[in-house]
């Protein structure tokens, strides 16, 4: 009898906070659950659609000028960027962690899996100041400060430095994104530590780590093409 009345009122729990996070304009939690795919989806593709301009970008002038961008590649740290793979990879893991403790109302392990997921993303951001100013140091930031004399042949010098721009464009971007990440991630956090989330109402965590999932996804594309597509020697 008391195992009955528990569950039942752990469902009212839950039905009641469904209801306080349900807005007026949509009609079930479902529909609003939906509504927000639905949106973070159509967010994503335009997103897509940013970082593919880029993309293309690096494609085109490295089939123009492939020796000068290949050449690049001996002045990117890889054990640098293959940490900060490593370390995306982690985040992602944790964020999808704080995703499913949210479905299962684990209050704990939801604020526990998003301090990990900040962790590491500021890992990431600390990883790769130290990688521009090491390029700065270096004589390798076009437009700004170049040294030429890295190349023999003249011309692969200024070709070299659209590869460079592409680089700190990209990277930048991405480390942006990764700041806006951090903003949300703080966001969930504080509202995970008032247990806001539980198994009735998990949107905010599930797009978030959508977003989160994305940054990660491009990350993984732009390290191989700036770190180890190109002549090591």
């Amino acid at each position: 009898m008391a195992d009955a009345l528990t569950t039942t009122t752990a469902h009212t729990d839950l039905e009641v906070a469904a209801a306080t996070n349900l807005r007026h304009h949509f009609a079930t939690p479902q529909q609003q659950f939906d509504s927000a795919m639905l949106g973070m989806w159509t967010f994503l593709i335009t997103e897509v659609l940013f970082f593919g301009g880029m993309f293309t970008s690096y494609v085109v002038y490295r089939s123009i000028y492939p020796e000068a961008f290949a050449s690049t590649s001996q002045y990117m740290n890889v054990a640098l960027g293959g940490t900060n793979t490593a370390v995306l990879i982690c985040s992602s893991l944790s964020m999808a962690m704080a995703v499913r403790s949210a479905q299962l109302s684990k209050y704990r392990a939801v604020v526990i899996s998003l301090i990990l997921t900040m962790i590491f993303g500021t890992t990431f951001l600390v990883i790769k100041y130290f990688e521009y100013h090491d390029k700065w140091v270096e004589g390798l930031v076009p437009g700004l400060k170049f040294d030429v004399a890295h190349y023999h042949a003249p011309q692969w010098a200024h070709q070299a430095q659209i590869l460079f721009f592409l680089y700190f464009a990209m990277t930048g971007m991405h480390a942006l994104h990764m700041i806006v990440g951090l903003g949300l991630l703080t966001y969930l956090l504080v509202m995970a530590v008032r247990r806001r989330f539980n198994s009735a109402y998990y949107t905010p965590v599930e797009m978030i780590g959508l977003y989160w999932h994305f940054v990660d996804i491009v990350w993984i594309f732009l390290f191989p093409l700036l770190y180890l597509i190109g002549d090591r020697g």
